[in-house]
Formats: C-alpha cells, structure tokens, sequence
C-alpha cells in the first residue's frame, strides 16, 4: 500500500496523539509510525499502523513528506526510537554471562546486565554493534573502532 504524499493529513489530537486522515477522508487516532529500516536505511520506508494494526500507508521515503507532517513523524520517532549510543565501557562484572556492565552513553552513564552472549548482535555496517540489555533497552555501539582501547578490549571478551 503506497500513499499519495498529497491527499492525506496528519496531525495530533487534544491527547497528543498521532491522527492520520487518508484520501478516503477517514480519520484514524493513536497510529503509529513504524520505519521498515530503522538502522540500515532510517529514511527509507514509513509505515503508519492504525491501533488494529492494520497498515494504513506506507511512504517510500520520509525525506518526501511534506512538511508539518514530517515534523510531526520524527517526533513521534524518536520518541519510539530511544536507543542511547555507548561511547564507552566502563568496566563488567565478569567476563561470563550474566554480566553487569557499566557504561557511559550519549544520554549519561548508565548500567546494563547482559544476560547472554547472544544479546550482542553484530549489524551489517562494519563495526556496528546493538547490545540488549535485560531490561530490553537497545544499546547502539556505531563503530567499534573509534571505542578506547579499554572498551575494546572489554568488549572483545564477549565477541
């Protein structure tokens, strides 16, 4: 389902949430906007899921919707979207699982349990690392290269 950029509304209502209007003029509360690549290729593919979950419309690229209703969709994204980038590690409690790891984020410091190994994943970019943390917080590691040597090395104990 794609949506003709032009014939349809966005906009929030009293309670602050998202209402889209499509071109067949029905309105719909509470949608969310969901990318389809939200790493990989962040612009590349919106979709807007009424509270049924039913998709409602997909937009190609988000750079292409006009604006307020671009404002309104990076807002509510990055709302959705929380996702703290680790600049460095601080130190781990044991070099085995579970771990709790302690570590200096672009939001503040924050502490994190790694519970297995598996909640390191690797992501397709070089050096792209998402730690998930046991309380289902995503943690971004952007380029393991540019991490100290310290957080290096404490993170190749558990690659």
């Amino acid at each position: 389902m794609t949506s003709d950029l032009s014939v349809f509304e966005l906009r929030r209502n009293a309670l602050g949430r998202l209402v889209y209007t499509g071109a067949d003029g029905v309105a719909h509360e509470g949608i969310t906007p969901v990318r389809a690549f939200p790493l990989s290729a962040p612009d590349e593919g919106l979709s807007l899921v009424a509270t049924t979950g039913q998709e409602l419309a997909w937009l190609p690229r988000l750079s292409e919707v006009p604006q307020p209703a671009r404002q309104l969709l990076e807002q509510e994204l990055a709302g959705r979207e929380f996702m703290p980038v680790i600049r460095r590690l601080l130190s781990v409690s044991t070099f085995s699982t579970p771990s709790t790891w302690t570590v200096d984020t672009d939001r503040g410091p924050a502490t994190l349990v790694l519970k297995v190994e598996e909640d390191i994943r690797r992501l397709p970019q070089r050096g792209h690392l998402l730690i998930t943390s046991g309380h289902g917080i995503v943690f971004l590691v952007p380029d393991l290269t540019a991490l100290d040597r310290h957080s290096k090395r404490l993170l190749e104990r558990f690659l």
